[in-house]
């Protein structure tokens, strides 16, 4: 939705791609993601993606290591009550006209 905005704002053609920590879940994400460009899902088809999502070992990038940071936090906020890390990176998260996109609190 994020791409797709800016293309739409902007005429700005960006890619992006989707990251996750190695897990025994691989072949069924990557069936997924399959799914989700070929029929789509319930906000849509993915389009502007660079690449087939990637499977990394958080033990060896920085990068999946701050992700696992971001959703600690999100889950300290949803599942524990505790704001206190995510306060920290909220304002970070994609947003257009107020409305927060790309995480979804479920009551």
């Amino acid at each position: 939705m994020f791409l797709g905005r800016i293309y739409r704002k902007e005429r700005k053609k960006e890619r992006g791609i989707i990251i996750f920590d190695k897990s025994k879940s691989e072949y069924i994400i990557q069936k997924m993601s399959h799914t989700f460009k070929d029929t789509g899902h319930q906000w849509g088809k993915l389009f502007n993606l660079a690449e087939v999502p990637l499977f990394l070992d958080s033990k060896a990038l920085r990068l999946i290591q701050l992700a696992d940071l971001v959703a600690y936090a999100v889950h300290r906020k949803y599942n524990r009550g505790d704001q206190t890390y995510f306060s920290l990176i909220e304002d970070c998260f994609d947003a257009d006209a107020g409305i927060r996109h790309g995480l979804h609190e479920y009551v």
